[in-house]
């Protein structure tokens, strides 16, 4: 049974270790001249084939498709799968996976954003649950600038002994920046896809089928976009090596595996536990970009990185915080449903007993 209970742990480490080998293997097959755009088709479609047999064998057990539904669908693939990968992986040709992963704890801070304006969440400052939340997005906002403008001196210099070439892998200040901006965008269209998706769940309460539609349809938005902007028709032409394994690697272990130990984790522990493993992430793409690709490791990052986890777990405290409230107060509605259904059959014995 103590074995059983560590499996969740386990199986989140796990998805963090292989997010950021993603986004070294997608770095060093970039820094190789892949095209991103290239990347996320590829990808995308394999990804796509992978999640064919199981939604054949869920398939008759969904309920039917409507235009409400097919339209969050489409919402949801051109978010996530479509802009969300392509500005994402460029963002990461620009910088480095250590900065990407320093970005990602923004994702928890533009949710609650979002959920402000579209009124899915009331903002009470007398609570202190909602003081967290707000000081956590201002807190991880501002390191995202910190991280984002500033490099500052170097932490740690090791020399690549990889085959790729030092000058593709060192960004300037100028992309350093570029890729910042571009992978905040990013987590600001995750915390807008995270939105869509969990109303279309609500419409559509199938997960593996929300998935594969929505993957299906920004696959077909990825290769129309794609088709457009790179007109060179010998960039699509796939060389075995570091570009194949990339691709073979994001659509097994980032669109399958992770879609469900997530899936699996999200049921057995809820969104705050899954949110909790985020900041690993930092520690992982550091490790992984200055042995295998031969990043430098800035002291700029290491601030911003720990000023974003800071309001990272702000936010996240924040909500557990109103999780806890919302768990205390179904439990004493249904002690006094419970206890009202107890007392019910005593008014019916009552009245029979004043029958004739």
């Amino acid at each position: 049974m103590e074995l059983w209970a560590v499996v969740p742990f386990i199986a989140m480490i796990t998805v963090e270790c292989t997010d950021v080998g993603q986004t070294t293997l997608t770095k060093a097959a970039m820094s190789r001249g892949m095209s991103p755009l290239i990347y996320v088709v590829y990808s995308s479609v394999l990804g796509t084939l992978f999640l064919l047999p199981s939604f054949i064998l869920q398939r008759r057990k969904d309920p039917p498709l409507t235009f409400s539904v097919m339209r969050n669908f489409f919402l949801i693939g051109l978010i996530g799968t479509c802009l969300g990968q392509i500005l994402g992986f460029t963002g990461i040709r620009y910088s480095s996976p250590t900065l990407a992963s320093a970005m990602g704890n923004l994702i928890p801070a533009f949710t609650f954003l979002l959920a402000i304006i579209f009124r899915l969440e009331i903002l009470d400052m007398k609570r202190s649950s909602s003081q967290a939340k707000s000081l956590g997005t201002m807190v991880s906002i501002s390191g995202a600038f910190i991280v984002t403008l500033y490099k500052g001196p170097p932490i740690i210099i090791i020399p690549s002994h990889s085959d790729v070439p030092s000058q593709l892998l060192l960004s300037s200040q100028s992309n350093w920046i570029i890729g910042g901006l571009l992978l905040a965008v990013t987590c600001f269209l995750a915390a807008l896809w995270n939105i869509v998706q969990t109303a279309a769940m609500k419409e559509y309460p199938s997960e593996i089928a929300v998935v594969f539609y929505s993957s299906l349809i920004g696959t077909i938005q990825c290769a129309i976009v794609s088709l457009i902007a790179e007109r060179n028709p010998t960039a699509w032409e796939l060389k075995p090596g570091m570009e194949l394994v990339a691709i073979v690697y994001s659509a097994i272990f980032g669109t399958v595996y992770r879609s469900l130990v997530h899936t699996w984790t999200l049921h057995r522990k809820g969104p705050v536990f899954v949110s909790m493993f985020r900041p690993l992430g930092i520690v992982i793409a550091v490790a992984m970009g200055v042995t295998f690709l031969g990043d430098t490791l800035h002291i700029g990052s290491v601030i911003g990185a720990i000023v974003i986890a800071l309001g990272f777990y702000a936010v996240m405290w924040g909500k557990a915080k109103e999780q806890k409230m919302i768990e205390t107060d179904d439990q004493v509605i249904y002690s006094s449903a419970n206890s009202s259904t107890q007392r019910m059959p005593l008014l019916p014995n009552n009245v029979m007993d004043m029958n004739p």
